[in-house]
């Protein structure tokens, strides 16, 4: 897929400097660039690659004033970064922007499907799903009966939908992620001998969610587990059944979040943080990677730890922390001086 240097401009509403007519193909880091690549500059401390960079487009802030020959069309804008995004996005919409069903796959004849969508090869869809408009669905996708997807999601290669789940419209779901699959229910009777639970809820996703690659969503055992808009999730994610997070609250990689626990909006949670069952975190809660949560959180609380504590209570004994040894030490010297004089004064 090829741009010209005019095509780029145009998209991003910039000014040229060079050759209009040039074409690029891939994207390269400025001291990376090779011919027929796109690059950018956007921090001060890589000027200087721009000078001997050999991609064929660099986009810089109008700002930016040469001070030697640069070999690269200049395609200049307000701000260079944020216009490189733009175009990544745009990028990804063209390069995703595919329509069509592929063959073999099995779709219900009770399935609905709505235009411009696209079905993978080795899709399977149930009975009685509902599939919105220009929905994307690649292949050895599963969605099971009773399914609705609404308008302009996308799902990547290998994601499990089981029966009952709602996606909403424009969400992402990224490869091998499994939705709606059992929550951890049972019970142990005299014996010890434990007994499946039920499960039989469902997941919510709203609208603009992402979830990313390797996450299991558990359905409820009653009810749902609900996210709630633009919540976003990183790989390799637990959320267990009857869990609901709150909008645009951002999770990272490896964090577990036990049963029916409540989490809001606007929360900002690390990497393997652990969350216990059956909690409330508050809105606008921060919480530190590595963390472990037993413990209600209200709004706006800083945490780290596990325990967590207040994030600065934590800075501060983490400084004992590293001197705990030493620490040790000045105790028992302080025993045997106490013990010393102790035999002095029986003396």
């Amino acid at each position: 897929m090829k741009f010209t240097a005019q095509q780029i401009s145009d998209i991003l509403q910039g000014e040229i400097e060079g050759n209009p007519s040039v074409e690029v193909y891939k994207l390269s880091k400025i001291e990376e660039g090779e011919k027929g690549s796109l690059t950018f500059l956007s921090n001060p401390k890589y000027t200087s690659f721009l000078y001997s960079t050999n991609a064929s487009v660099a986009i810089v802030n109008k700002s930016f004033t040469p001070e030697k020959d640069i070999e690269a069309t200049l395609i200049k804008v307000e701000d260079s970064y944020k216009a490189f995004s733009k175009l990544l996005e745009f990028y990804n919409q063209v390069k995703l922007n595919k329509t069509g069903i592929e063959r073999p796959n099995f779709i219900s004849d009770s399935a609905k499907l709505g235009k411009d969508v696209y079905v993978g090869a080795f899709a399977y869809i149930g009975n009685n799903v509902v599939i919105g408009d220009n929905v994307k669905i690649y292949p050895n996708v599963y969605i099971g009966d009773n399914v609705i997807i609404g308008d302009g999601t996308t799902l990547f290669a290998g994601v499990k939908i089981n029966s009952e789940s709602v996606i909403g419209k424009s969400c992402i779901i990224h490869p091998s992620v499994s939705i709606g699959c059992d929550g951890f229910g049972f019970v142990p009777d005299e014996n010890g001998i434990y007994s499946k639970v039920p499960q039989t809820g469902n997941v919510v996703l709203e609208d603009n969610v992402e979830v990313g690659a390797g996450t299991t969503i558990d359905r409820a055992t009653l009810g749902s587990t609900i996210l709630k808009k633009g919540v976003k999730l990183d790989n390799q994610i637990q959320i267990a059944h009857n869990v609901e997070i709150g909008k645009n609250t951002v999770i990272a990689a490896q964090t577990g979040v036990a049963g029916s626990t409540k989490i809001g909006k606007n929360c900002r949670i690390g990497g393997q943080v652990g969350i216990v069952g059956h909690l409330k975190i508050g809105d606008n809660v921060s919480i530190q990677a590595q963390s472990g949560i037993s413990r209600n959180l209200k709004d706006n609380e800083v945490v780290q730890g596990s325990p967590a504590l207040p994030y600065a209570d934590f800075n501060k004994s983490y400084v004992h922390f590293k001197n705990l040894s030493k620490l040790v030490d000045k105790i028992d010297l302080l025993e045997k001086m106490l013990n010393a004089q102790k035999e002095v004064n029986e003396q």
